[in-house]
């Protein structure tokens, strides 16, 4: 008879996998609202060998973030007293230079989102490190400080794109590894989830899409039930929102019923990307989890 296999070894060098993740006093999960200002970066990446094709389909739908859906995230933001994290590429922070300030003054964080949303699987090293030292200055001009955090588009990163975000140290919130803050590589990771990203369910820029718009309705429930399996698990709630995307009327209303409710939970700490890495940072390092891309 075969011997049974060994148990796999989940633990790692910063403590067992099966130790809670120490909130602050009072807390038992987080949830952090994260949107990302793509506008029409993607299109015009997609466009750039190519130029203008001359369709305005998707153009315009892309365009209703800064015109109108925006404003709506921010109106049910400040409904909830709710601070949240806005990823902007450096291309739109270029071209309106109020957006950054503006959301800054309104009490909310920004952080880096590329320059022109390159898509990563299309750029060497080399071009991600200018788009990011290109990101870096725009920010700083326009706000006076550095940005603590990066995503990088289509949440995809190489080993070596990886390292110059530490060697600027940053958070990055690009990967999935864990239900809560880790570190990799000695970069700290503010885990997403697709479960919890709008266009996945909302985005439909014309007839030849993959799959067709869920209701609102149907994801309403669906992220209710994600966060209240997320709260049970003691983890991290990261939601990703567009502004083109879920700044219309009904995913909006979506964010604001699901804010209504987790605001019910006193245990629930909401907050920034900012604020998650600085308290993940001042932990004792047998509390923090570290992880290396290249091992178990």
């Amino acid at each position: 008879m075969s011997k049974p296999a060994a148990p796999l070894q989940t633990a790692s060098p910063a403590g067992p996998a099966s130790a809670a993740y120490a909130w602050p006093a009072g807390k038992a999960s987080a949830a952090w609202i994260s949107i990302d200002v793509d506008a029409d970066t993607p299109l015009l990446w997609r466009l750039r060998e190519t130029g203008d094709d001359g369709y305005l389909s998707e153009r315009e739908q892309r365009q209703y973030g800064l015109r109108a859906g925006l404003r709506h995230l921010l109106q049910v933001l400040a409904r909830h007293e709710i601070r949240a994290t806005f990823f902007v590429p450096g291309l739109i922070a270029g071209r309106h230079p109020a957006l950054l300030p503006e959301l800054v003054a309104a009490g909310h964080e920004v952080g880096l989102h590329g320059f022109a949303h390159e898509a990563t699987r299309e750029i060497s090293t080399e071009s991600f490190g200018e788009a990011l030292e290109a990101s870096l200055a725009t920010f700083v001009a326009q706000t006076g400080q550095r940005p603590a955090g990066f995503r990088a588009p289509g949440w995809e990163l190489t080993r070596p794109m990886h390292a110059l975000l530490q060697e600027q140290g940053l958070y990055d919130s690009s990967l999935a590894g864990l239900d809560h803050p880790y570190t990799l590589d000695g970069v700290l990771e503010l885990p997403v989830s697709w479960n919890r990203e709008d266009t996945a369910r909302f985005k439909m820029t014309g007839l030849d899409a993959r799959w067709p718009p869920t209701s609102p309705v149907v994801v309403l429930q669906e992220w209710l039930f994600d966060w209240e399996a997320c709260a049970a698990a003691g983890g991290l709630f990261t939601l990703t929102l567009h502004d083109w995307v879920s700044g219309r009327p009904g995913p909006a209303r979506v964010l604001d019923q699901l804010l209504a409710r987790i605001c019910q939970d006193e245990t629930a700490w909401i907050t920034t990307g900012a604020d998650l890495a600085a308290h993940d940072r001042q932990l004792s390092p047998n509390r923090r989890r570290a992880f290396s891309s290249t091992g178990p």
